[in-house]
């Protein structure tokens, strides 16, 4: 299934994009697109059931605002230098280990919002993503195969980043990381019977139309299960948490001088095979 969100920010309602592309609403079905429902098995299977019955309302897309396609979310936990293409661009030794850091969940927006640039900026940087949504508690997993089986779906994750402020400001990234809008996930939670595979997912990222970024999951250092099983021996994971498992290269701070960081006015669109697209505008914040 596709599951997303719509309507004003804070005031989402869940959506369902059925197999033609009609965008259905959930409203009456469900309350919301969040760990309690990613959680639940029978709601789930009523999900399915009303979508298969083509009987939910057709919403009008026209002019209608995506939002995150996950609600209420505890944290959003993130893997850095996960792509050898990308530690290789930067110079980095590839980790021994997952590299850990955290977003705060408050920047998380929908895929089509605003990118703000913040304030004393002069490094802002993208980075496409692909997004696990948890679906069962995790803790202490032990295999692959029951870390993919705590996972509900995946989806497109923009992790916009500050390099000075990630990396020449002393501390740890996470300044550089969780400034205002630094989030845009979605547009669809799309649940793991549609992804069979997620080693074997395309990512494409354009600034301004321009190409930069053209990777694939086969490329991770640590792959989607071993992130999962991971993670959960260090933290508990709660259904509806996220974590972005990191980015190919063609990032700005991996390019020749001068650098193209973002500014007001640029457009970064994105997308992920099978998981959707999104686009951004960058204004000042």
């Amino acid at each position: 299934m596709k599951l997303l969100r719509v309507g004003t920010a804070g005031a989402e309602r869940p959506a369902l994009l059925d197999a033609e592309g009609a965008l259905r609403d959930l409203s009456g079905t469900v309350t919301d697109i969040d760990g309690a429902l990613l959680s639940d098995a029978s709601a789930l299977d009523r999900v399915r059931a009303a979508a298969e019955s083509g009987e939910l309302p057709v919403l009008d897309a026209q002019g209608l605002r995506v939002g995150p396609p996950v609600g209420r979310i505890g944290k959003v936990v993130c893997i850095g230098l996960n792509y050898h293409d990308h530690a290789a661009e930067t110079g980095a030794t590839p980790p021994a280990e997952p590299v850990i850091f955290f977003k705060a969940a408050d920047t998380v927006v929908g895929p089509a919002d605003t990118v703000l640039v913040p304030r004393k900026s002069v490094k802002t940087d993208w980075e496409v993503e692909l997004a696990i949504v948890i679906g069962r508690t995790a803790r202490y997993l032990e295999s692959d195969a029951e870390a993919l089986a705590h996972v509900a779906g995946y989806a497109v994750s923009h992790d916009v980043s500050e390099r000075e402020f990630q990396i020449e400001r002393g501390g740890t990234w996470d300044k550089g990381k969780n400034c205002e809008t630094f989030n845009p996930l979605g547009p669809w939670l799309v649940t793991t019977d549609e992804v069979p595979d997620p080693q074997a997912l395309s990512l494409k990222l354009w600034v301004n139309g321009d190409l930069k970024q053209d990777g694939t999951t086969a490329q991770q250092i640590f792959p989607v299960a071993e992130v999962v099983r991971y993670v959960s021996q260090f933290m508990t994971l709660y259904p509806g948490d996220v974590i972005n498992t990191g980015t190919p290269a063609g990032v700005a701070m991996g390019q020749p001088e001068p650098k193209p960081y973002l500014r007001a006015g640029d457009v970064v669109e994105l997308e992920i095979e099978g998981l959707g697209r999104q686009r951004q505008e960058l204004k000042d914040a």
